[in-house]
């Protein structure tokens, strides 16, 4: 599989960062020390991110999740793989809908189709 497009941040997030710029900053600076916190290398703390984002069925995060992966290295087989995994713990149609929201980024620019919603059973 041929990697993506580099990430672009969705429009929506850039819009509250415009509007609330104090806010966003002082939410970057948090993720920034969250991920300095622990021994986890990069690659890892997106590994465990995508995994949380499956396990809470959020759509939204899990694209997000995907979009950083890509940045941190992982191919689109580990994030596949991943969502593979998670059919064992989610239900077998809970992991092939985190498999689809792989895809949705995967298989495009890196930004998802919004022509339907998949939301977990």
């Amino acid at each position: 599989m041929a990697r993506p497009a580099p990430r672009k941040i969705p429009r929506r997030y850039l819009e509250a960062r415009e509007r609330y710029p104090a806010v966003l900053e002082a939410y970057e600076r948090f993720g920034a020390a969250l991920e300095k916190a622990g021994p986890l290398s990069r690659r890892e703390q997106r590994l465990v991110k995508l995994g949380l984002a499956f396990g809470a069925k959020m759509e939204g995060a899990s694209h997000s999740a995907v979009r950083k992966g890509l940045d941190a290295g992982l191919t689109p087989h580990d994030l596949e793989h991943a969502a593979l995994l998670a059919m064992n713990s989610l239900g077998f149609s809970s992991g092939m809908t985190c498999l689809c929201w792989v895809r949705d980024i995967t298989e495009s620019s890196g930004k998802p189709s919004r022509k339907r919603e998949r939301k977990p059973s």
